[in-house]
């Protein structure tokens, strides 16, 4: 997952004997106790060929069912085998890299065992690389971390606060009164995307622009979004650090040295052969990590879960819609690699698309048990998804009645952005990254109030050692349910009507 922020073969496990059927696979299993099913006796996704997943399932899809099918043990192997791809490539799998290369390879080589129709369509982006970043206050030098993309340069200039309000730094207006032109401004994070405080500031002719985080603890920088978006020296301060800036004024000396090179990655898109095309199901994850290390919770755990679903379900299974599988290429640069997918749909495409399931981090160290607020009822941060957002929120919260699940924001920090700017509805569950757990979080689902759900967050300690296993296995079947059960129906459980609302959504355009 971007923090608003920048930068083999094996064979499928299925049952080896006669028409593969979801419940033969899973055993005993039981949702109640996820954590306890192997896949068909087996600790590995590699212990057996996978030509069966090919032939299709011996019985329907449904949301239970596939659940069912989805195992910690399965999931697991898959994560062993991009921590290995990771430990033979410098020790991550960000995209540009041989390690995301062999990542790519890896999940489309299951796939097309499976009997998945498989395409890995290439695409550009820009490559950052920062060499220093630094932010002095008189005699003190200031801990800071550079935005991707934020441009190389040197300014020594006046500081100048931002109010902070609901919107700060958002708009033009929130400047009125101060002299902004060839000053630093120091700006709270909040409301909206970096590159909009960035992109702000620089209409008003700033020289840099510093944003301190809103919480307590560092602001792990974040992404511009593109070159085109940065276009002044862009660094983000903790909150404390932020305050005393603020407090002191007076000048300060931003300095960035970096440089941006165009190259290209690749996505992973898997169709099944069967179903419905005018009502496809989507589900998505990215694939790619951070530079910093192996991704094994952002994002290995939402690959695995939803590589696994679609391994169980196989490539021409017994379904009303037609599913289709994305795994996303360089979104830790800015979800470059699906906005560009989304990009690519025509009109026609994208009507066709009757809803997009995102998995981003399903394994966090200290996990919450989170939800896409698709009908904005927590009325934070962003608006209502598209129409159908709603009822997906509400099969969620079904799965995971147990846990009590809590919204989160559709903040636009993950792959579901670009499918609901084109107005495809959209959602999934979440175990957190940088943000807070808050102490009633910790009395509902254990764990450590006051820290990160996930402390290992876009560094190399996020190793398979530090997946939480627990909520690794709920969230697989969770993912499974939800992919399941839109296959099965795009009404969704008890009638939710996910298809009704997005044929009146597309009627209405």
């Amino acid at each position: 997952m971007r923090t608003q922020r920048t930068r083999f073969a094996m064979s499928v496990a299925v049952c080896a004997v006669g028409a593969l059927t979801l419940a033969s696979c899973s055993g005993e299993s039981s949702t109640d106790d996820p954590a306890t099913t192997s896949a068909a006796g087996s600790s590995s996704a590699a212990q057996s060929s996978g030509s069966a997943a090919a032939d299709g399932l011996g019985a329907p899809v449904t949301g239970d069912a596939l659940a069912n099918a989805v195992t910690l043990d399965a999931v697991v192997g898959h994560l062993e085998e991009l921590t290995s791809i990771a430990e033979a490539n410098d020790g991550n799998r960000a995209a540009g890299t041989p390690g995301y290369d062999a990542s790519v390879d890896y999940v489309s080589g299951l796939l097309r065992d499976a009997g998945f129709e498989v395409e890995t369509p290439e695409f550009s982006f820009d490559s950052y690389d920062l060499r220093s970043a630094s932010l002095r206050a008189g005699d003190r030098e200031v801990p800071s971390n550079a935005f991707t993309y934020s441009p190389a340069g040197t300014v020594t200039a006046p500081l100048v606060v931002a109010p902070t309000d609901d919107t700060p730094g958002c708009e033009a207006t929130d400047y009125d009164g101060l002299s902004v032109t060839g000053a630093v401004v120091l700006v709270s994070r909040g409301s909206c995307p970096f590159a909009q405080k960035g992109i702000v500031a620089a209409d008003l002719r700033a020289a840099a622009v510093v944003v301190a985080n809103n919480e307590d603890g560092p602001l792990d920088a974040g992404t511009l979004g593109s070159t085109a978006d940065a276009r002044i020296p862009a660094l983000g301060v903790s909150r404390e650090d932020g305050a005393a800036l603020a407090a002191g004024g007076g000048e300060v000396t931003v300095a960035v040295d970096s440089e941006t090179t165009t190259t290209t990655s690749r996505n992973v898109i898997a169709q099944t052969t069967t179903g419905d095309t005018d009502n496809v199901v989507m589900a998505g994850a990215h694939l790619d990590s951070v530079p910093e290390g192996p991704g094994i919770n952002d994002n290995g755990t939402g690959v695995a879960a939803v590589l696994e679903s679609a391994l169980r379900m196989g490539g021409a299974p017994q379904t009303t819609n037609a599913v289709r599988f994305g795994f996303w290429g360089a979104e830790e640069l800015g979800l470059v690699g699906s906005t560009k997918y989304v990009e690519g749909l025509s009109d026609e495409d994208a009507a066709a698309v009757a809803l997009y399931l995102n998995f981003d981090m399903v394994g966090s160290n200290n996990p919450g048990y989170l939800v896409y607020d698709g009908d904005d009822s927590d009325k934070e941060g962003a608006p209502a998804g598209p129409a159908g957002s709603d009822a997906i929120e509400r099969t969620f919260e079904e799965r995971l009645a147990a846990k009590d699940a809590d919204g989160t924001d559709f903040d636009g920090r993950s792959d579901y952005g670009p499918f609901i700017e084109r107005g495809i509805p959209a959602g999934g569950v979440f175990s957190g990254a940088d943000d807070v757990k808050s102490e009633e979080q910790a009395a509902r689902w254990g764990g450590t109030a006051d820290e990160a759900f996930d402390p290992n967050y876009h560094t190399a300690e996020d190793t398979l050692a530090n997946v939480n296993r627990d909520a690794l296995a709920v969230n697989s079947q969770a993912v499974a349910y939800g992919i399941g059960t839109y296959a099965e129906s795009v009404t969704g459980p008890n009638g939710v009507p996910v298809g009704e609302q997005r044929t009146a959504a597309r009627q209405s355009q």
